[in-house]
């Protein structure tokens, strides 16, 4: 389904340049700052360009999970199951949720043991451990950027309200590599590769090869399609960067649909605050005598919440303010 031409109209006014319905956004303009507040507010999810991602990292860190995704169950499985950290395979979170997937959650602490993969990559893992770190810290330094430009095109004082969270050596982000096989349909119906859901983070940077799947639901509960582009990066808003703007920001709904003809391999870094971080409004964001549209929450209370969740539960409705009647 094609966006819908009243969503595209109004993000016009800031400016023309769309990618099958979604806002394309290059980072080296000076216009960025507006562009991606503009996409924020109306999706929720854009795309970018000129990232300054190397591309030897990404075909490096790509290379590295086919050769594990391509390796027998039984030596993916030593890399241990997801409690917190390991391989998983259809089963997405404690509570029932299934999808036609089978990922590695990671940290992103770089001191994080991988002696797990050695079945996989020989004794010594440390050219997967290698690949791993240099990905997630370029992207995580494209996403301190972004949220940066965030913070200039909002006016916000001081510039880093939002990548300092990232940046904390507390900082609980998490990287995550799926791999969704092929699927033929039966009868036409189609299949739920990982099923539509917000992240509770702050900020999720996406990439993926060349083949699709990933789906995004538009406000009107439209469903939209995102072709593909291994060289650009897919940026989703969280739902913690939601409350942090009072709901101007907004989180977005997506899914990833199974492909009947090639594998899908996506790498997605989710930007996330410590643990202990308080979770509200920002005060400058707020105008005069405009009420807060949630309860304060630390990031470990919304993240133990959502871990009880079903993955298509509205998270956020337990934390959001019922108005005085």
């Amino acid at each position: 389904m094609l966006v819908s031409k009243k969503a595209i109209d109004h993000f016009s006014l800031t400016t023309p340049t769309f990618f099958s319905g979604v806002p394309l956004i290059d980072l080296s303009k000076p216009d960025s700052k507006n562009l991606l507040v503009k996409a924020c507010e109306e999706f929720g999810f854009f795309k970018v360009i000129n990232h300054g991602v190397p591309t030897g990292l990404i075909t490096k860190l790509e290379t590295e999970a086919i050769k594990f995704f391509s390796s027998p169950l039984s030596k993916k499985e030593k890399a241990g199951s997801t409690s917190p950290f390991g391989y998983g395979n259809k089963s997405i979170g404690p509570n029932g949720d299934i999808g036609w997937v089978e990922y590695l959650l990671l940290t992103t602490n770089p001191e994080f043991n991988y002696q797990g993969f050695a079945s996989i990559f020989g004794e010594n893992p440390e050219i997967f451990r290698c690949a791993v770190n240099e990905y997630v810290s370029a992207v995580k330094s494209m996403a301190c950027e972004i949220l940066e430009l965030l913070s200039d095109g909002l006016k916000i004082q001081p510039r880093n309200a939002f990548s300092k969270l990232l940046m904390d050596e507390q900082s609980d982000s998490v990287f995550r590599m799926n791999h969704y096989p092929p699927y033929q349909a039966v009868d036409g119906r189609d299949l739920i590769g990982f099923g539509e859901h917000t992240d509770p983070q702050i900020i999720s940077v996406l990439r993926s090869n060349n083949t699709s799947g990933l789906q995004i639901s538009l406000r009107d509960g439209h469903w939209i399609s995102v072709p593909p582009d291994q060289d650009s990066f897919f940026i989703n808003v969280g739902d913690s960067l939601q409350v942090m703007t009072n709901g101007r920001f907004k989180s977005v709904r997506h899914r990833v649909m199974a492909n009947s003809s090639k594998s899908r391999v996506s790498m997605i870094y989710f930007g996330g605050p410590p643990l202990s971080e308080k979770i509200a409004p920002l005060p400058s964001l707020m105008e005069d005598e405009e009420d807060s549209l949630y309860k304060e929450f630390t990031w470990f209370e919304y993240k133990r919440s959502a871990h009880k969740s079903k993955l298509a539960d509205n998270r956020l409705v337990l934390f959001e303010k019922i108005a005085a009647s």
